[in-house]
């Protein structure tokens, strides 16, 4: 009796052990599902920002960035199709894949008309910008619909980080698209876009959250920096229309996306 109870006790506590495990797996396979939705957001924007100068000086190194960018949320796409986070159906995944086909389709167009032409059709940037806008949206609803699902967490910094650095994207492109393009509304395509000075300050919020509760170690010293290089050029972002260093603001905000990626790979790692 005493050996068949021990055996009892044995496997109800390995079926509980179990269960946990499985909860722990799908709860980080949902948050895996979170983050590759959001470098899927950045990683488009960063490739409009990328073909803004590329349209301008046709350098093979930009046209690098483009693909770089474009291969990371083709990555970050065929991760959510093979998700197996049950958070979303499949038609709501493959809506979004078909319209980023259609974003890849007009990136291609539009470099091919650097290449061939030496300038770009504005009626094709135009489209592939309001497409990159449309879907960061659609994206964002997923996202938004993941995060609510059950099951999934939400941690307050990690979302502040995320929203600061998808903010931070759309604004390189937008500031790209003012310094380099010959018609500046070739980003602005819709007339709910937020200005830039106004992005600007949801960057300040963003950043506030971030800081204001205390950190050590290598994350206090990343939030320093990115707070240091956000000070740099904050006040390009806010005026906008004055004659800036545009290679400048560029390399910081990139910097200061590297520093919110490392950040919130040290919240979740904290977590």
């Amino acid at each position: 009796m005493n050996d068949a109870g021990l055996r009892v006790r044995s496997l109800v506590a390995a079926l509980i052990l179990l269960a946990l495990t499985s909860l722990s797996a799908r709860a980080d396979t949902k948050d895996d599902f979170l983050s590759d939705l959001h470098t899927f957001r950045v990683s488009n924007y960063l490739a409009l920002d990328a073909y803004y100068r590329f349209s301008a000086n046709g350098d093979t190194d930009t046209l690098n960035e483009i693909v770089g960018s474009i291969n990371d949320a083709n990555s970050s796409m065929n991760d959510l199709s093979d998700s197996t986070a049950e958070v979303l159906s499949e038609g709501e995944v493959e809506a979004l894949n078909l319209e980023f086909d259609t974003f890849k389709d007009l990136m291609r167009s539009n470099i091919n008309d650097v290449r061939n032409t030496g300038y770009p059709d504005l009626r094709l940037v135009s489209d592939m910008a309001n497409q990159a806008s449309a879907i960061s949206a659609m994206a964002t609803e997923l996202y938004l619909a993941a995060q609510e699902s059950r099951g999934t967490a939400t941690r307050p910094r990690v979302e502040a980080a995320r929203s600061a650095a998808t903010t931070l994207a759309q604004m390189m492109a937008k500031y790209s698209a003012r310094t380099h393009s010959t018609v500046s509304q070739t980003f602005q395509g819709s007339s709910s876009d937020i200005p830039l000075d106004e992005q600007a300050l949801e960057f300040d919020t963003l950043l506030s959250e971030l800081t204001a509760t205390s950190s050590e170690g290598e994350l206090k010293a990343t939030l320093d920096d990115v707070s240091s290089k956000w000070q740099f050029i904050r006040s390009s972002y806010i005026n906008y229309n004055d004659n800036n260093v545009s290679f400048v603001i560029d390399r910081y905000s990139k910097g200061i996306l590297r520093g919110l990626t490392t950040t919130i790979e040290l919240l979740q790692k904290n977590a």
